[in-house]
């Protein structure tokens, strides 16, 4: 399944074509980075949880003791964003793009201010669902309205944009939770800030037109018209009209053969092989690009940096804006090679590359479990038998007991390093303070490694491995593969796909690497993405360099 790539050739790159739109783009590049601030919210919320639940952490001792209020905390983002996905792919076929966007953003405002103000986890949980909605909402409309707003030759690298913004924002949302570290309160302050650029990219898109494809769904000829001849150079605006109205001819009359009832016309739609073809691709790409796992990157990033061995704050958020940073990184180069390369070529060497990052990063885990320092009873006494560990304390064979013993009964491990034994203390607020009082590392999630370095480097191949391929090109694959109609609607339910996907990776993670090891969960990450790659390969067409009508024919063919 390979169509679409005698439309261009490969030494063709869209900065190249930028210059046969050199007097348009200027028009073309505000539509794209107005919408695309919906993109920045998305990564924004989505990062700031990682690092602020750290200092969550320590505001509410109960997130702190229960991994499944930890894990809802997260996750509660995620029930947002598929209730806003559903949504919102109806309400772009609805109401337009423009005011799905409008409504995204009073959401996205609303939630961080829940957030800021929250008296309880309770409160946060709520402000997590609110901010999801938006989440929800931008993932099928930014992406959306920016490919009806783009012509075929640099759609990719413009969809691909909002991809880099997304990615901006996780890298923004560490920087801020760095800049607060030191203030109190600082995950209200990481989480209010986000706020402002719901209320930017407000006024800015009430300035924005709305697609001009929508529009002349709606039989708005003229003023679709004189969008396109915004974008487009003038010898090549009929040939977009015809184009348009060809394929919104051919849509009216599947709609007179539906009748009009929703359900038969969902019914015909699903029944229609081009739509089941496109969204059958668009639905693979979005629940593998969950399925490799990254998203339990991205939430724990800092609880895996733990597991490595580190155990300050300051370092942890440090190496978690590394990961971050190198994400926009593949987000950049993602612009400069979908055009070029292709959407499907993309996707299969990313896969290649996170599958291999994720078996070492199996195997690293497995060996650092077997090179776990021990408790010292000398250690554990010095502390005060009032603070060592109970279950530790009532055991009758403590040589055996390590560090990853100690966390295993839920306690804190006190220690100076991956090759000194240490303390195995209870885990209250008093033992910590006792710990970092004598100048040790205090440890909950993970226990010192002398592997931390070698896993840190391997996380950051796989997210450059996974930021310009899968993690990029699901959203352009899914903003121009499906009939005008449903592209809001499809585009709707392949985003819900991913946020379900998501909301699994997510709610089971830490349950996952408490149960079974970090080594072993992500070994099931590296069996899912091997699946993940054979599906994409075999029911994905490329799309590169079509127009929307020629992406139709094309899946009338496959």
């Amino acid at each position: 399944m390979q169509g679409g790539e005698e439309q261009q050739s490969d030494d063709m790159t869209p900065f190249a074509e930028c210059w046969h739109l050199k007097g348009k783009m200027a028009y073309i590049l505000r539509l794209t980075l107005s919408a695309g601030i919906g993109g920045l919210l998305f990564g924004y919320d989505t990062g700031a949880i990682s690092g602020a639940s750290l200092y969550i952490r320590e505001d509410f001792r109960d997130v702190n003791q229960k991994t499944r209020l930890r894990e809802t905390i997260v996750s509660m983002a995620v029930v947002g964003a598929i209730i806003g996905a559903g949504f919102g792919g109806w309400m772009n076929d609805r109401f337009g793009r423009k005011k799905s966007i409008l409504l995204a953003d009073i959401v996205f405002f609303l939630g961080p201010m829940v957030m800021a103000f929250a008296l309880s986890p309770h409160g946060i949980i709520i402000g997590r669902i609110l901010v999801g909605l938006g989440i929800g909402m931008a993932s099928v409309t930014s992406p959306l309205y920016i490919a009806e707003a783009s012509p075929a030759r640099i759609r990719g690298a413009l969809v691909s944009m909002n991809g880099l913004l997304i990615t901006g924002g996780q890298f923004v949302s560490d920087l801020v939770n760095m800049a607060f570290s030191n203030y109190a309160g600082t995950w209200r302050w990481v989480h209010g800030i986000a706020g402002i650029p719901a209320v930017i990219q407000f006024f800015l898109v009430l300035s924005l037109p709305e697609s001009p494809r929508w529009l002349y769904r709606q039989n708005k000829v003229e003023e679709a018209r004189s969008i396109l001849e915004k974008i487009y150079p003038p010898n090549e605006v009929e040939d977009e009209m015809k184009a348009l109205q060809e394929s919104i001819e051919a849509e009216k009359l599947d709609e007179s053969m539906a009748g009009g009832s929703l359900f038969a016309r969902v019914k015909v739609a699903l029944g229609s092989p081009v739509i089941w073809r496109g969204l059958r691709a668009g639905i693979t790409v979005q629940v593998v690009q969950q399925l490799v796992g990254i998203n339990a990157i991205m939430y724990y990033g800092p609880t895996i940096v733990q597991f490595t061995g580190f155990a300050s704050n300051t370092t942890i958020m440090a190496l978690s804006l590394l990961t971050s940073g190198l994400n926009a990184v593949g987000s950049i180069i993602c612009m400069a090679f979908v055009d070029k390369l292709g959407r499907r070529r993309l996707m299969i060497m990313s896969m290649f590359g996170i599958t291999t990052c994720l078996v070492a990063l199996c195997l690293v885990f497995a060996q650092a479990s077997l090179h776990t320092p021990g408790i010292s009873q000398l250690e554990s006494s010095r502390m005060g038998w009032n603070s060592t560990c109970p279950a530790y304390a009532s055991e009758p064979y403590q040589l055996r007991w390590n560090c990853r013993s100690c966390l295993k009964a839920q306690c804190g491990f006190c220690g100076n390093g991956p090759h000194c034994s240490g303390a195995c203390l209870a885990s209250t607020e008093e033992s910590e303070t006792t710990c970092r009082k004598k100048g040790w590392l205090w440890f909950e999630d993970g226990c010192p490694s002398r592997y931390g370095i070698l896993t840190i480097v391997i996380l950051g191949l796989y997210i450059i491995s996974y930021s310009p391929g899968i993690g990029t090109v699901p959203w352009v694959v899914n903003s121009e593969i499906y009939p005008l109609r449903h592209r809001g609607t499809c585009g709707g339910i392949a985003a819900v796909a991913n946020w379900c996907t998501n909301l699994i990776v997510s709610e089971t993670f830490l349950t996952s690497t408490g149960t079974l090891g970090s080594y072993a969960t992500f070994l099931a990450f590296a069996g899912f993405s091997t699946v993940g790659l054979m599906g994409i390969y075999f029911l994905v067409p490329e799309t590169r360099g079509l127009r929307f009508e020629d992406i139709e024919r094309l899946l009338q063919d496959i």
